[in-house]
């Protein structure tokens, strides 16, 4: 009988060599094509460049971030159109040399397109024990979970129920969670990097009912509250903070701080949300911010509930 060139045990191990090589081939290919981003797609790097996203100008000091919408940061916060979110007039309120104050809020964002798109992991990545974060999303959570222009909305509540969707946007499969869920995401990884979090309720719209301003307790104000006590963390009511403040304004008045029909402010109007906003991080039971403000943010009177 002829022998045969190479001997089975020899035969078994190519095989088995060759076999793991096209395994490695394909898992190339494979990751090659879930890495893959549309040109132009909310994940896209050039599309986060775009964003003018800004950094902590000392990273050596404490930072205060700010997530959330354009009513927080409106396109690149340099007041295109007229129009401006709260988050840069903040700035002036802190003490440069103690603290950096970071906008990290993106226009028609939810509080689950912010996470999808990877912006809040962009975010985590810059945080550091000590940190503090702002946390105010709801204007853009009532839309369509997947339409083809945005498919940004959450599912409503706080509670556990979800959707699955196919995403025309990020082009993926995708399980949406209610707003609570989204919420309670920001508020647990805050503190797993040794940071506070600040959950905000959304500020109001310029919608008067009955002679006043319109409230969102009944939906994203309360639903924010609601996650803020359940794991008890800050919550900051600036919906009724600056509701108020529109009460006694009246609408004549508060018509010249909106640059639009009724979502965003002027310079003059974000400056007023601006305000509210150390009044009532003033007010908080530890008041995190308190040793972080500059002469402008220490006049600014504590807001009073009742």
């Amino acid at each position: 009988m002829v022998p045969l060139p190479v001997d089975l045990r020899e035969m078994k191990t190519l095989r088995w060599t060759y076999l793991l090589v096209l395994m490695v081939l394909l898992g190339k290919l494979a990751g090659a094509q879930a890495s893959y981003v549309e040109k132009g797609s909310p994940t896209d790097p050039q599309a986060h460049a775009r964003l003018g996203m800004p950094e902590p100008a000392d990273p050596k000091l404490p930072t205060i971030f700010l997530v959330g919408d354009s009513t927080v940061r409106n396109g690149r916060g340099d007041g295109a159109g007229g129009q401006w979110g709260w988050g840069e007039p903040l700035v002036a309120f802190f003490d440069p040399a103690r603290v950096n104050v970071v906008n990290r809020a993106i226009g028609g964002r939810s509080s689950r397109t912010y996470i999808t798109e990877g912006h809040w992991a962009d975010t985590l990545q810059r945080m550091k024990a000590g940190d503090i974060v702002l946390i105010q999303f709801g204007h853009n959570d009532s839309g369509p979970l997947d339409d083809t222009s945005r498919a940004r909305g959450s599912l409503p509540g706080i509670g556990e129920e979800t959707r699955e969707i196919d995403n025309p946007i990020l082009k993926r499969h995708e399980i949406v969670h209610t707003y609570g869920w989204y919420l309670r995401q920001y508020v647990l990884e805050t503190r797993a990097k040794g940071a506070v979090p600040v959950v905000c309720s959304p500020i109001p719209r310029k919608i008067w009912k009955d002679g006043r301003i319109a409230r969102n307790a009944g939906d994203y104000g309360g639903w924010a509250r609601q996650v803020a006590e359940s794991l008890h963390a800050d919550f900051l009511d600036l919906n009724e903070i600056i509701a108020r403040r529109y009460d006694a304004m009246g609408p004549a008045m508060v018509e010249t701080l909106f640059a639009d029909p009724h979502t965003h402010t002027t310079r003059a109007g974000a400056e007023l949300n601006a305000a509210s906003v150390v009044s009532g991080l003033k007010a908080l039971p530890d008041a995190p911010v308190t040793r972080y403000l500059s002469a402008a943010g220490r006049a600014v009177p504590v807001y009073r509930e009742h």
